[in-house]
């Protein structure tokens, strides 16, 4: 008969026997998904052929069946830049404003009922609570109008008060009920009119407090975690730049009493650090003996020192003593943090030059003049886009983005403009649209840009509805690669959608829409609101700080729209795509059309915890290694051997009915240097 810690230990080694079980079982379910998932795509290729070999059936009807309806381009929403100074955020005093207890608990119900609000932690709703205030409205007095600029949330304690549109009643607000929380997340339009249909009392919640009060939470979070760890002796060399990466690759593990976290002879692959609960070491004095517990090790303390010295095998035992838990970091992500490593992969955008660096055209002798215009191709935000060739060479082709000068007047605007000029100078990846050269003259900034006449994945959604599963599958390799390169550097793109992916001559896709784009803070952060929505992560929607995972998010909407034909979080209404994406994917049942190793890679990129999501802690190399990528030729599309899914038809020059550009309207444009984009504005 053994002792009770014998028994313990067996049934801890046949626990861990049934997870290792659970865990092939689960791989096997994905090899048989991706086996269906080939027998999917052989069987469409075949009733493909079969239907082009049947008389009277055309490709074009085929065609025209697949088509979608009319799609939007989604505009992207952007807003003042947010530079968080964490000395600054941490001395900030909450703001509060003196209630009732009634009243508190009338404040705490509406936003624990409602759908976005009651993600914030206790206390981040009680310092909401505590920063409302309160304001009266007369019966037949207008709260706000239809249009009118809003920025404020609103509680009712007191009255009645009605929704319209366009003079049209739509509801009745009511005590104990919130509303405009909108207003909250990013300054917007109003889109109805409310008035008091009684004399009223409501509780006022500004924009700016809400956000402020989430990044210094999310601030207070990261500086405890560098505490901790700069508590651990093996960490607390590295500098704070380190320490974060190493924060953002924890995972936290959660243990019962008398759970084993590690087993004499077990790998040592795993750093651990105890965060909550006491632990006991336990360590065998001679072979054949009883273990002998040596210590007990509380919150701060660290165990498994073996994984970050390379040992393979451990000497101890160490017990949950009550529930525990503990943040673990691998080894093999450990090395690469502390060692300075990138994604793991070989970085090729150094190395990969445009065909007209190839050509050897000297951009910095050129100016406006020396372009003819051939179409437009497209109106943005702050200017348009055309498509010019040289007029010494008409194959040389590119796009000539203009930005009005007025049209970005503020401080934030003119940095989001200056940023996306450094960023791109900056990147010569073949999956991302190179920018050659800048101009300005008196009234506009220019870019001359790689021209991607193949148009993008909005366009292709449009006319075929979906896409087959080795063309998303091949376009998605092209973005990774982008966001290889981007992350390499700590740039975070934040506006990833199918209306940013550009096919160039070939077919291969580009990434492009760097107005969003972000180099990383002291903190490995970005705080602005911005990108597009439906593809924003939680952590953006609620002011919380995001780091390079904010694209990984925005990769899996971007897999669900391409293999669906349209996005999984869509609505006239902002507020209910964002109640969409807070409630996360876990629980959603993906149609049929997409295969179930397609939606297990879209669910692993799009956790609602950005530490949980694919490629987090390894970088965007995780991603690749997902098993709906097997056997993809990842070699042949760095070298640009592999076949694309569509080759574009791209109109040759004497299609298009040239002009030159109106350079007398714009006069005295130059090569632009930096200087030129902070002054002259």
């Amino acid at each position: 008969m053994g002792t009770l810690r014998d028994l313990q230990f067996a049934l801890q080694l046949k626990i861990e026997e049934l997870r290792q079980r659970d865990a092939l079982i689960d791989e096997l379910e994905l090899e048989l998904d991706a086996k269906d998932d080939l027998i999917r795509r052989l069987q469409g290729e075949l009733d493909r052929l079969r239907l082009s070999s049947a008389p009277g059936v055309s490709t074009a009807t085929a065609g025209q069946q697949r088509a979608s309806s009319l799609r939007a381009r989604r505009k992207t929403l952007v807003t003042e830049p947010v530079t968080v100074e964490p000395k600054l955020v941490l001395q900030n005093q909450p703001i509060s404003h003196s209630k009732s207890q009634e009243s508190q608990r009338l404040i705490e119900s509406a936003l624990a009922e409602n759908e976005c609000m009651k993600y914030l932690d206790r206390d981040q709703l009680q310092c909401l609570v505590d920063s409302a205030y309160p304001t009266m409205l007369k019966q037949g007095v207008c709260l706000f109008q239809e249009g009118e600029h809003g920025a404020q949330a609103y509680i009712v304690e007191e009255g009645k008060l009605e929704v319209s549109r366009a003079g049209q009643r739509l509801h009745i607000i009511e005590s104990g009920m919130m509303f405009e929380e909108l207003g909250l997340i990013h300054n917007h339009t109003c889109s109805t009119t409310v008035t008091a249909l009684a004399n009223s009392r409501l509780w006022v919640m500004e924009a700016q407090v809400f956000q402020k009060l989430m990044q210094k939470s999310s601030v207070i979070t990261i500086t405890q975690s560098l505490q901790l760890l700069r508590s651990v002796p093996q960490l607390c060399v590295f500098s704070d730049d380190v320490l974060i990466r190493l924060a953002d690759a924890l995972e936290e593990v959660h243990y019962s009493d008398g759970d084993y976290i590690i087993q004499d002879g077990s790998p040592a692959d795993k750093l651990f650090i105890l965060s909550q609960g006491q632990v006991k070491v336990l360590e065998k004095q001679c072979v054949g003996e009883d273990s002998v517990m040596v210590c007990v090790l509380t919150r701060g303390d660290s165990f498994g020192e073996s994984a970050s010295q390379g040992d393979d095998v451990r000497s101890i035992s160490v017990l949950a003593a009550g529930d525990v838990t503990c943040l673990l970091i691998d080894r093999e992500v450990f090395r690469k943090v502390t060692e300075g490593l990138d994604n793991g992969r070989k970085n090729p955008s150094n190395k990969t030059r445009s065909k007209a660096d190839e050509d050897g055209i000297a951009f910095g002798e050129l100016s406006l003049s020396s372009f003819q215009v051939l179409c437009n191709l497209g109106e943005g935000q702050y200017g348009h886009t055309q498509l010019v060739h040289l007029k010494s060479d008409s194959s040389s082709k590119f796009a000539l983005k203009s930005i009005r000068k007025q049209a970005i007047q503020s401080p934030g605007q003119r940095e989001r403009v200056i940023a996306e000029k450094h960023i791109l100078m900056d990147l010569q990846c073949p999956f991302i649209v190179r920018l050659h050269c800048t101009f300005k003259d008196a009234h506009c900034l220019y870019l001359l840009m790689e021209a991607c006449e193949g148009g993008d994945l909005w366009i292709l959604l449009r006319e075929r509805g979906s896409l087959e599963e080795d063309a998303v599958r091949f376009y998605a390799a092209c973005v990774l690669e982008a966001l290889i390169a981007l992350h390499h550097k700590g740039i975070v793109h934040r506006d990833l959608k199918p209306e940013n992916v550009l096919l160039d001559q070939r077919g291969y896709a580009k990434l492009t829409g760097f107005g969003c784009a972000k180099k990383l803070d002291s903190l490995r952060r970005a705080w602005s609101f911005c990108g597009s929505v439906g593809f924003q992560p939680p952590e953006v929607i609620l002011h919380q700080g995001h780091s390079l995972s904010a694209d990984l998010w925005a990769l899996g909407m971007l897999l669900y729209e391409l293999l669906n034909g349209s996005p999984l979080f869509s609505d006239s209404e902002h507020m209910k795509v964002y109640r969409g994406t807070l409630k996360g994917t876990d629980e959603l049942e993906f149609p049929k059309t997409i295969s179930r190793t397609a939606a297990h890679l879209i669910k692993s990129l799009c956790r609602l915890k950005p530490t949980e999501r694919l490629g987090q802690r390894n970088g965007v190399k995780d991603v690749c290694r997902h098993m709906w990528f097997e056997g993809f030729d990842w070699e042949g599309l760095q070298k640009g051997t592999l076949t694309p899914p569509l080759k574009p038809n791209v109109p040759h020059v004497s299609d298009y009915g040239g002009t030159s550009l109106p350079t007398e309207t714009y006069t005295e444009a130059t090569p632009l240097d930096d200087s030129g984009w902070d002054i002259d504005f």
